[in-house]
């Protein structure tokens, strides 16, 4: 056998692995699509109706467009996030609970191929949930997005950076309690305190420094600037910061899964 030959044969032996754990990621979530697709539908039309049309129309415009057209960029985003988090957390952490994830790491499979699988399953989901909010929010605003390929893409750096940290979260878990720790006490502060609901031109100067310490700020406001043009912070530090975090995060959970640190100890 040629070394093309032996090439080709192990792309396509780790392309049938990545997608055989994909499709069992998507199947897992979209089995149960009453539980995993319609809450978070539901739960951003509550906000709508209630931050949009009810505050809202106390509120009036947010840098310069309607208030229900300011949150909009800022609700996508914050299910992506939730979801994309919960759904590897949740799937990986099941695996590991029931042993089965230790056939996996001592497979022929690489580590870069199970990271993949399990973090393309939450970034999937969260993708259809995004997708799913939009057209909701369709039905209380008009919804233009002034430059789709930011919204892409901040899209899916958003939703792979959280899906591949919900994966080490389920790493270090001892209980399915431990799973629900980081977004009650870290994802949902730095959500709701990352410029969803308000612009950081509203703050004080020095709370203006501070919320730049947030890495949430600067997904909601590129995810924004790609819907109305307008952000808080430079998109192209948004960009650069989303790139690096998910490079790092990547880093981390690589070395925690060939190590098997928190899975064989």
């Amino acid at each position: 056998m040629t070394h093309d030959s032996e090439q080709q044969s192990w792309f396509k032996q780790n392309y049938i692995a990545l997608q055989t754990i994909w499709i069992k990621e998507c199947t897992r979530f979209l089995r149960i699509w009453v539980q995993t697709l319609v809450p978070p539908a539901i739960t951003m039309s509550l906000y709508f109706i209630i931050f949009g049309n009810l505050i809202g129309e106390r509120i009036g415009p947010m840098d310069g467009v309607s208030y229900m057209e300011f949150i909009v960029p800022g609700l996508i985003m914050m299910s992506v996030i939730t979801n994309a988090y919960s759904n590897v957390s949740s799937s990986f952490f099941s695996a590991k609970f029931q042993r089965n994830i230790e056939e996996l790491l001592i497979s022929p499979v690489p580590t870069s191929v199970i990271i993949l699988g399990y973090v393309g399953g939450g970034v999937a989901r969260s993708l259809i949930i995004g997708v799913l909010v939009t057209l909701v929010s369709m039905f209380f605003v008009d919804v233009n997005i002034q430059h789709p390929v930011v919204v892409i893409v901040t899209l899916i750096l958003t939703a792979t950076l959280f899906a591949t940290a919900g994966l080490i979260n389920a790493v270090f878990a001892k209980t399915f309690d431990d799973i629900s720790v980081v977004p009650t006490f870290v994802l949902t502060p730095l959500t709701y305190l990352g410029g969803v609901f308000y612009s950081l031109k509203l703050l004080p100067d020095i709370w203006q420094v501070v919320s730049q310490a947030n890495p949430v700020v600067y997904m909601v406001n590129g995810f924004r600037f790609g819907f109305l043009g307008k952000s808080d912070v430079g998109i192209d530090i948004s960009m650069i910061l989303l790139v690096a975090f998910n490079a790092l995060m990547y880093g981390i959970a690589y070395y925690l899964l060939k190590t098997g640190k928190g899975i064989r100890s």
